[in-house]
């Protein structure tokens, strides 16, 4: 099932300035540059320990519920769907996502947005 905490999606409408104040202000490393403009950089000190994501708000807006969601990994999404949904969890099925992995969306039951990930980035 879940094997791991991937990190925290931030959503902005500035990638370049929220990625240079979290590397260049605070002297966080950037494992992973994003793809193009700063999206989806990941913020860390490892690129497979947890991080802080960013996102461009304005493209992916449609796909969350606020400026912040939790992400965690599996090693089988769908499996993992399959498990989730047996045990009540109102989900969708996952998707592949335009980097190449696999993502499911979700709520708890506070409302806050989750997302389950297989794939690096």
């Amino acid at each position: 099932m879940i094997s791991s905490f991937e990190g925290t999606n931030i959503y902005t409408k500035d990638t370049e300035v929220s990625a240079k104040f979290y590397t260049e202000v605070l002297g966080i490393p950037m494992p992973f540059e994003g793809y193009g403009n700063f999206d989806g950089a990941k913020i860390g000190f490892d690129k497979k320990q947890p991080g802080i994501i960013i996102w461009d708000a304005a493209k992916w807006e449609n796909l969350t519920t606020g400026f912040v969601n939790l992400v965690f990994g599996c090693d089988n999404l769908d499996e993992t769907y399959e498990q989730l949904k047996a045990k009540g969890l109102d989900c969708q099925p996952p998707v592949t996502m335009e980097y190449g992995g696999k993502e499911m969306n979700f709520r708890d039951p506070d409302g806050n947005h989750i997302t389950l990930l297989e794939g690096a980035y």
